[in-house]
């Protein structure tokens, strides 16, 4: 079987802490969580950190699994010394509440750990799951981007069922939300599959959400957008003023940190420039013009090698 270095799994010392370990899976629980992960691998890497965190922050299991010494490098094959164990006893406990930052995952724990612990609960979720079971149904659902910006429960309807499910603040497009026993069905006591929705947003009638960040188009006048002013953009959390530089042009972006999705971190709003022209459809509006071009004679297509 290959060797596990559960340190090196959840990238903490050999010495660290009992917190320093908790603190490390809450982070990357909170990162490879595949319900909101886009990460290719990320059931794989949250089940791995969960059954490294089941080993570290338990004292008897750690201080066995501390005999082995570095071991072998990861990967390579690996069989306990004749005393392994020596001395433990392990036990299959319920894990204190609160350990798993409010994160749940099934999966069957590593051969690695099967030999050196025993089949038991790992910090991921259930390390002994019924080989039998239905199959995960996917669905793609569209919510309005409200549920990603306050969070919350919308009804939705999947093929002809409808369904309240509980929106994750922050979820961003093409992330999942897995709701545990709405897949497939089978017979006897078999337990059913799990249902996957992939979320899309429905047009905001200012906001695009491209991952974390929103994008908004914000129309200035041509004296503001040459002179520079200061102006009030939408934001999801309510208005605020933006700074436009003088000499600034059409498409140019300027970033409001913060004030993207309310993910982790949370992303950025991104305002593009439009120059907006009033319309000459006074004859003020035409003199006006008129003064304007005389004023400040400019040729748009001189980069064309056009004379006029």
């Amino acid at each position: 079987m290959e060797f596990k270095d559960y340190y090196a799994t959840m990238g903490v010392a050999r010495d660290a802490t009992a917190e320093q370990i908790k603190q490390a899976y809450r982070r990357l629980a909170r990162r490879y969580h595949p319900d909101v992960s886009k990460d290719p691998d990320a059931e794989a890497r949250f089940k791995e950190v969960g059954e490294a965190y089941e080993v570290l922050r338990d004292p008897e299991k750690r201080a066995a699994y501390d005999q082995l010494g570095s071991g072998p490098r990861p990967g390579e094959q690996f069989r306990p010394p004749p005393d392994w164990g020596a001395g433990f006893g392990f036990r299959q406990g319920a894990r204190p509440a609160g350990d798993d930052g409010g994160f749940t995952f099934e999966g069957d724990p590593s051969e690695f750990f099967e030999t050196l612990f025993g089949r038991a609960r790992t910090a991921g979720g259930r390390a002994h799951r019924a080989r039998e079971q239905g199959a995960d149904h996917h669905a793609r659902v569209i919510v309005d981007l409200a549920a990603s910006l306050e969070g919350g429960t919308r009804t939705l309807t999947v093929g002809d069922r409808t369904l309240n499910v509980k929106i994750p603040k922050g979820i961003q497009a093409g992330q999942h939300i897995r709701l545990a026993g709405q897949g497939g069905q089978m017979p006897g006591e078999a337990r059913p599959g799990d249902l996957l929705l992939e979320v899309s947003f429905a047009p905001h009638p200012h906001f695009r959400p491209e991952g974390r960040d929103l994008y908004l188009d914000l129309p200035v006048a041509p004296w503001e957008a040459a002179l520079g002013a200061s102006v009030t953009v939408p934001t999801p959390e309510g208005p605020v003023s933006l700074q436009v530089p003088p000499g600034s042009r059409a498409g140019t972006r300027l970033r409001l940190r913060g004030r993207g999705l309310p993910a982790r971190p949370p992303g950025d709003l991104y305002a593009t420039l439009q120059i907006a022209l009033p319309p000459a459809d006074t004859a003020a509006a035409r003199a006006a013009y008129e003064a304007f071009a005389a004023g400040a004679p400019f040729n748009p297509r001189s980069s064309l090698g056009a004379g006029s």
